[in-house]
Formats: structure tokens, sequence, C-alpha cells
């Protein structure tokens, strides 16, 4: 299968990439494809918005030549705001094989057509909607256009009424990309119904209207999704209608991929941009003024589909933002093996929590469409969560392990009712252990936890808490088991030969150890303050460098005055929560100050490769994650973006690209995004962030009055949707 990415955010953000196999971290990427772990109708071209907008409202199905029964699925082809009359309209079952067609009609006149419900398809098949060709009834000249490709994604369970129109396109297109080729629609079964699930979020496939998600108070006026899914569909529109004579060979030279040829239908065309958002997003959006230039004397464009665009995105992605479920103040995030998005909620939402005064969260669960699935405000709660961090990790028998910074715990859940498994006051060793970070389960059911508080490792032979040994600590200045030592360890990961990796955040290290030999351990120079590590499928360490390599004295200088400080504090009187506060204010004012960070690639002989910038798009990166590309996914933090990598295998990499280079744009992907933390992909190939907090001064602040708002106004999580990714467990 063709390798396909795209992207979506969530606070949550999910971005729409299009994959279809989800990439999880802490674990190994491996080539195999098994998961692991809504824009108007117009009806006609007027200028005055508010006539606009009501041109927008959904046209009802005509009484007299639509009657639903449930046998058969009942539906209309339009563009332009009309029936599209004499199209084929093919209905497709999609599935792990190749797509199987079940029935095939024209559409008549009135753009109404009928098909049999159920020919026959498999209970696991997707169903979807063809419509090729036809006679548009909307335009100056109403002949046949055979470029005219439109698809609508029903799902597993079709509603009788359905729209074929450019919406539904887009939509389609959007959350499907990882799975189509021109019209076949093919992938696994659990990728394919998290991508079927998501189209109802853009899109009513009923009325061929805007969705309710693109819809909210979230997406509709905080991110640009809205304008940017309705340019689309309105530059579908004007080839459709045919504005000019040439309308679709612009769009088609305008949606010609990097070193690939031009498309010929609208339906292949929307893939190539959905799966190349980044490639010269400047001559798809120059087709708006073209196709829909102002007359003098106008103050809008006379689109099918408002709001639209006024200015070149920097690529065409399309985020949604999700809330709802506990969600606040993400630190780490993981992808179950049903596609659910679990995350880490530092706080508790509603809580005027602090950096100095925190009521810490739990943990929240998400469904692949963005619906909550654990209680609204408390997620789930108990077993010694509080205040969870960065670690969160789902093993293969279906528990999720969190570390708390706050509790200093370690906690599990179980995966299908949220139910804490651990006791109330957690895993703590009798009080041994500091504020958590990162947590991971290995193939052989091992758990390993980082304590960034005390500078040591938590080992759980078969995640078993009564067998638990506590591994790194240093005596007296000397490593107590062998070569075995960390300095802040904030993040781990198992590679192929079962050696594991800890990024030491406290300095410009990761250690890396065989799992059956900790003591056994050596110290690879990186990058300062390393976060996140990830491995990809050859067994490179891609590793996030939150400062990365100060490129001046000055910033080198403040570097050493921010460690020096540490020391000093240490000797002084600060209690080591105010000193761990301190820290985490110095990285962000370091990097506010200097904005800079990297990528290190390290071999798994333990050759560093020079340092990746991503065309100094990456600011203070934090999260990082792998796909089936290989593809290295970067969350930047105090960049509010996304950062997109070329991967080491050259074959999977756009023409003239190299390991390093950067797919995103120079500002990386937008949308919906706050100061962020982590990153996932879904098995749909949707990318998953984690929007932390908005008010970095107020989380820093004892402010201690009524009028303090809380500290973080990240709603949840984000999600891209619409990239060519292959994305597979790691």
């Amino acid at each position: 299968m063709t390798n396909r990415n795209h992207l979506l955010f969530a606070s949550l953000v999910l971005a729409l990439l299009g994959g279809n196999s989800g990439c999880s971290k802490g674990k190994v990427a491996s080539r195999e494809e098994t998961p692991k772990k809504n824009a108007s109708q117009s009806t006609s071209s007027v200028v005055d918005p508010v006539a606009i907008a009501a041109a927008q409202a959904s046209t009802p199905f005509p009484e007299e030549s639509i009657a639903a029964s449930s046998d058969h699925i009942e539906g209309r082809v339009r563009g332009g705001g009309a029936a599209i009359a004499e199209a084929t309209v093919t209905l497709w079952a999609a599935g792990a094989e190749a797509a199987t067609k079940l029935a095939e009609t024209q559409s008549k006149d009135d753009g109404s057509f009928a098909l049999p419900a159920d020919a026959g398809k498999d209970s696991d098949a997707v169903l979807y909607l063809i419509a090729q060709g036809g006679r548009p009834t909307a335009g100056a000249t109403r002949e046949a256009n055979p470029a005219i490709v439109l698809m609508t994604t029903l799902g597993m369970e079709p509603p009788h009424l359905v729209t074929i129109n450019e919406l539904t396109t887009v939509a389609s297109v959007w959350t499907g990309a990882q799975f189509l080729q021109g019209t076949s629609l093919t992938g696994k079964p659990l990728g394919l119904q998290i991508a079927a699930g998501n189209v109802p979020n853009f899109v009513d496939i009923e009325t061929g209207d805007l969705g309710p998600v693109i819809q909210d108070p979230l997406n509709s006026s905080q991110t640009p999704t809205l304008a940017t899914f309705n340019t689309l569909g309105g530059l579908l529109a004007a080839c459709i209608t045919r504005v000019h004579s040439d309308a679709c060979d612009k769009l088609f030279a305008a949606a010609t991929p990097p070193g690939g040829t031009s498309p010929t239908d609208t339906l292949s065309a929307m893939q190539n941009i959905a799966r190349s958002p980044w490639y010269q997003p400047e001559k798809v959006f120059s087709l708006l003024g073209e196709f829909y230039p102002l007359a003098a004397g106008q103050r809008w464009r006379e689109t099918p589909f408002i709001p639209y665009l006024n200015f070149d995105p920097p690529a065409w992605t399309l985020s949604l933002v999700y809330a709802g479920g506990g969600l606040n103040s993400l630190g780490g995030i993981a992808i179950d093996g049903e596609g659910n998005m679990w995350a880490d909620d530092n706080f508790l939402v509603g809580a005027q929590s602090t950096l100095y005064g925190q009521f810490g969260g739990g943990l929240s669960k998400i469904a692949p469409n963005g619906r909550p699935l654990s209680p609204m405000t408390f997620g789930y709660r108990g077993g010694g969560i509080d205040g969870p961090g960065f670690g969160i990790a789902i093993s293969d028998d279906d528990k999720v392990w969190a570390t708390s910074l706050i509790g200093k715990t370690i906690s599990v859940f179980d995966r299908k009712t949220g139910k804490p498994l651990s006791p109330e006051t957690g895993y703590n060793f009798g009080g041994q252990l500091g504020a958590m970070q990162g947590i991971i389960t290995t193939p052989n059911g091992d758990v390993w936890a980082l304590d960034n508080d005390n500078d040591q490792i938590v080992h759980l032979p078969q995640g078993d808490p009564t067998q638990g040994r506590i591994l790194g600590r240093t005596i007296d200045g000397k490593p107590e088991n062998g070569t075995l030592q960390v300095k802040g360890p904030f993040h781990l990961a198992v590679d192929q030969q079962d050696r594991i990796w800890v990024t030491n955040s406290g300095s410009n290290t990761v250690t890396r150890f065989p799992a059956s030999d900790p003591g056994n351990a050596e110290q690879i120079k990186v990058g300062f303050a390393p976060r996140a590590v990830a491995i990809d499928s050859l067994g490179n360490a891609w590793v996030a460098n939150t400062v990365g390599h100060p490129g001046t004295k000055e910033k080198l200088a403040l570097l050493e005055e921010k460690l020096k400080s540490k020391i000093d504090d240490l000797e002084g009187s600060m209690s080591k929560e105010d000193l761990a506060i301190k820290m985490w204010i110095d990285l962000f004012e370091l990097v506010e100050k200097y904005p800079g960070g990297d990528i290190s690639m390290v071999s798994p002989d333990g050759t560093v490769h020079p340092p990746f910038d991503g065309g100094k798009s990456i600011i203070g990166p934090w999260g990082i994650a792998i796909d089936g590309n290989d593809h290295v996914w970067v969350a930047n933090a105090m960049g509010r973006s996304i950062t997109q990598l070329c991967g080491a295998r050259l074959e999977n990499n756009p023409p003239g690209f190299n390991t390093g280079d950067a797919l995103s744009p120079p500002g990386g992907y937008i949308g919906g995004l706050q100061i962020i933390t982590d990153v996932d992909i879904d098995p749909a190939g949707n990318v998953w962030v984690a929007n932390n907090w908005d008010r970095r001064i107020k989380a820093s602040s004892k402010c201690r009055n009524p009028h303090c708002p809380p500290a973080s106004a990240a709603t949840g999580r984000s999600s891209f949707t619409g990239w060519p990714n292959r994305c597979e467990p790691h």
C-alpha cells in the first residue's frame, strides 16, 4: 500500500493525515500494518453576506423524488449548490482487500439517486459512494464534465439519506488520505473505521452542510479550519461548474504533487493536496482569487461557501480541537489498540492551579472521533494518580500505566473501564519516589519508569510492583549499579535490540543500556535539555533537545548561569519543590529569550548525527513520534507548532529531500495549538497534539486572589487530518 499521512490537532488537537495504523512512543517501529497499542452548501452566488449565509442553508430532499427506506440508500449529487445530473454513482465496500463494488446507478435530472443499502457487504466493511462525471446544472455551460469525481464516506452503518458534494469530498479525502488511491479505499478495518468516524465532524453527510464539530466554539472561531475547509470546497466547485473554461486545468496544475504528474479529476486533485499539504500551498490558494474575483465595489467574493480564507495558508492541513472528559493541561498522550487517545492531565479542570499551588488532574480517554469517554471534569481518578506529567503507556494486557508529578507515584488503570487497579496510594516504594515522568512497557511485559526528581529508574519486571526495584542511584558521586547514571531523567524508549534509552533533561546526554543488564550503561552526548525520544524502524533514536545546541556565547553563558543557579539553590534554603519550579521557569525564559532547540538522530551503533532544526521551525521541542514512513513529528512546546521531518528511509521521502529535511512549512504546522507537550499518531494516521498551557506567566505566578485565572487555558487536544503517512506501532 502507498504510504500516506495526514494531520489532526486536539486540546486535544487532531490533525488529519490519512495514515493507516498508529505510531506510539516508547516502542520500536514495525513495518507491519497492524495497528497498536462540518461547510454549508450555497444554492446561489450572491454578494451580500447575509444572503450568502441564507443561501448556504441546507436544501432539503424533495419529497416527490426521494423517499427513504430501510433497504435503500437515497441520495443526491450536487456541485456549485445545484444538482449534477447523469452522474454515475457507485456504492463501494472498503476493507483490507481491494474495494468491492456493491451497486451502481445514475443520478436523475434533479441529482437524486437510489441504491441498495446492503448488497452483501462484510460486517467490518466501510461503505462509501463515488459519483463520476455528470452534467452540472449550475454554471454557464451545463454540459457533461468528465473531470468530476466526488466522494462521500458513509461508515459501517450509513444513513438512508445522503449527499455527495464538494464538502463531503474534502472531508472524505482528508480523513482517509492514507487509504485512498484514486477511487479505491483500502486498509485495515480499524483505520478505515476511524477515518469514517471523523467525516461527520466536518460535514453532515445527509445534507452536505457543515458538521457540528467544525462549527463549534473551539473550531469555528479559534482555528482557520472552517475557512480552509470551505476554500477547498469552493475550488472544487469552480472546476465542477467550470467558472472558467480552463478552471479544471488550472486546479490540476496547482495540485500536481512534487515529482509527480498532474491529476485528471477532482478526487485525485484533492488527494494530492491532502498528501502534500506543505507543497506550494500558495499556488492552490491563488486560484480562489482567479476563480472568484472581487468586482468593483464588492467586499465579498461570490464563492459557494463562506467563510473562506483571506490569506494563503502555510499548509492545507485541517485541524480540529477537542475538549471534555477531564482534559486540562495535557502532558503525555498515548493511543490504545482501539485508536482511543489517553492523556495525562496536569491539573484538574476548573481549579485555580499554578506551579506554586496545584490541584492535580487524572487521566482522560477520548474516542478516535473526539468524543470524551472519561467522566467530565474529573476524568479517571484514584489509584494514586495526582497531577500526572509526561508518563503514560498502554500495555498489551489492557492496562494503562501513568506516573504522577505531584503524587510521586506510579498508577495503573483498566484500559476498558478506566477503573484504577493500583491501591489508593499508588505505588511509591515506601515514599522513595519523587516527581515522576516517563514510563514505558516493553514487548516482554516489563514496565520502566523515571524519577525525574531523584535521578533514578524504576523497573517492574512483568509489570509486577511487588518485584519492583530502583536503579541508577548515585551514592557519594558513584553509580550504584555499574555505570548506570541519569540526571533529571525525563522520557525513555526501547529499541529493536532490547536496549533502553533514557533522556537526561538535566544535562545534554541520553543514557543507553541493555534491558537485561542495566549496569552496562553508556552516555551519549546530544543537545541540551533533551525531552522525548522515539525509535524508528531502523533502530535510530530521535531525541528532542529542548534547548538544543547553543549557537551563541550569550546563550551558552545564560545556560551555564541557569545550571549554576541550581547548584547554588541546592546549597541554600530553597525546597526541592520550589527548585523544580524555578528550573522549569528558567528553561522557558531561556528558550523565550533565545528561541531554538533541535533534534538529534543517534544510529544504533551510537553515532550522533548533526542536529536538525527543521529550517529554524523547531522551538523548544518536547514530544516526538515516528510514523510508518519513518517521518518524524516534533511537538514544539514554545513554538506552538508541529514540525515534520524526513526520516532515515530515503525511499519514503519526496524527491530531493534528505534525512532531517523539514516537510512542514517554515513556521511548522499550526491550528488550535497553545504551549504543547506531546504528539502521537493513531491507526488512521491522524496526528494528535496535546495542548498544555496557554498563559505561562500566570502558571509561574504566586498570585493568591480570586482574580487569578487558572494557569492553563488549554482546552484539550488538537488533531490534524489529511496526510499520507502509513503509521505503525512502535
